[in-house]
């Protein structure tokens, strides 16, 4: 199939060619560890001029290094456990988590724990792991984070740093802070890590929450602090996004034609959808449950009430996407054609 052919398939060919092709990809990703797995045991790569598989891999093969590491390790858990093979080729196990696993899968667990990784998505692998293997926990720890200038002073004359000689380049400066990104990691079964980098203000907000809480938290743990905070800051939260309270009062009668949607409906909506995306597509339903939104299923301005048979969640993406379909199906109900795209 060409580039130009794609463009001329029906949206069911569309996703029916991309089910078949992501289907070979895995079939064929699951072949190439197989032999890569052999490739490693016969140690082939030497003949080619090689130190390493890792080497064989990217300068031979022309794969990126993160695609070679996740193949190889990949390729040398398939040799000890084949079924990793049939489970990558069915795309119940991605690499990644193939990868993940490899120190942890025994002759006697490997088949209870890789059937338990089904279809799990990286996080919950690596919060599988924690539990199998937990981590310490880390040692509190805030610190000043030093900002470098970016570049340099060109009003001032150029005098050679300490260790260099006259005309050779001064390094770089930045001048500003190179912030990492966040993470957060399990660490044990119901323990994360969590890594920020936060401003001054920050801080300060901190280390008064820790003289403001000695009475209690005599340490100043900052881990305690943040929960504290986010306890807090969900709870203001759900307030304000679902209503929740836990002395709900009686809401004043409103119009069904109001835009306004009631506390009390917004507490029963997210309720019954549990706080997650209601959207059902043909492959299930959304499990998005971020940037959810109160979605009218007959649209307000086509006459549907604000209530909670005619309110559901969607999120942000499908609000949109059903708000077209309705569009698309008004149009064709007046005899309108429309080539619009969802969006």
């Amino acid at each position: 199939m060409t580039i130009n052919q794609i463009h001329h398939l029906s949206d069911r060919e569309l996703l029916r060619s991309t089910r078949q092709v992501a289907d070979a990809e895995r079939r064929s990703t699951a072949e190439l560890l197989a032999l890569l797995g052999e490739v490693d045991k016969r140690r082939l790569y030497l003949g080619e001029g090689c130190s390493s598989l890792f080497t064989y891999c990217v300068q031979v093969l022309h794969m990126s290094e993160h695609a070679a590491y996740h193949r190889i390790e990949g390729a040398r858990v398939a040799r000890k456990f084949p079924i990793v093979l049939e489970m990558v080729k069915s795309g119940e196990l991605t690499l990644t988590n193939a990868a993940l696993l490899g120190a942890h899968l025994t002759a006697d667990n490997h088949r209870a724990l890789l059937a338990s990784v089904r279809h799990k998505t990286k996080r919950e692998v690596e919060h599988q792991i924690a539990s199998l293997a937990p981590r310490p926990d880390v040692t509190p720890l805030v610190r000043r984070v030093v900002a470098t200038t970016a570049v340099a002073d060109r009003t001032k004359p150029e005098v050679p740093a300490a260790g260099l000689t006259p005309g050779q380049p001064v390094p770089a400066r930045t001048s500003e802070v190179r912030r990492t990104p966040a993470t957060v990691a399990a660490s044990a079964s119901d323990r994360y890590l969590v890594k920020v980098t936060i401003s001054a203000d920050g801080h300060a907000k901190l280390r008064k929450a820790q003289d403001l809480l000695r009475h209690s938290i005599p340490n100043g743990d900052p881990a305690a602090i943040i929960e504290r905070g986010l306890t807090l800051l969900v709870e203001h939260l759900e307030r304000a996004k679902t209503a929740k309270t836990l002395r709900p009062r009686r809401s004043p009668r409103r119009s069904r034609r109001s835009r306004h949607i009631p506390a009390a409906v917004r507490r029963t909506v997210w309720q019954r959808d549990q706080g997650q995306c209601a959207f059902v597509g043909s492959q299930g339903r959304c499990r998005e449950t971020g940037r959810l939104e109160f979605h009218h299923i007959v649209p307000f301005a086509d006459g549907g009430a604000t209530d909670v048979a005619n309110l559901s969640l969607r999120c942000q993406a499908h609000n949109g996407y059903e708000d077209h379909l309705w569009s698309a199906q008004t149009w064709r109900a007046a005899g309108t054609e429309t080539s619009a795209a969802p969006p």
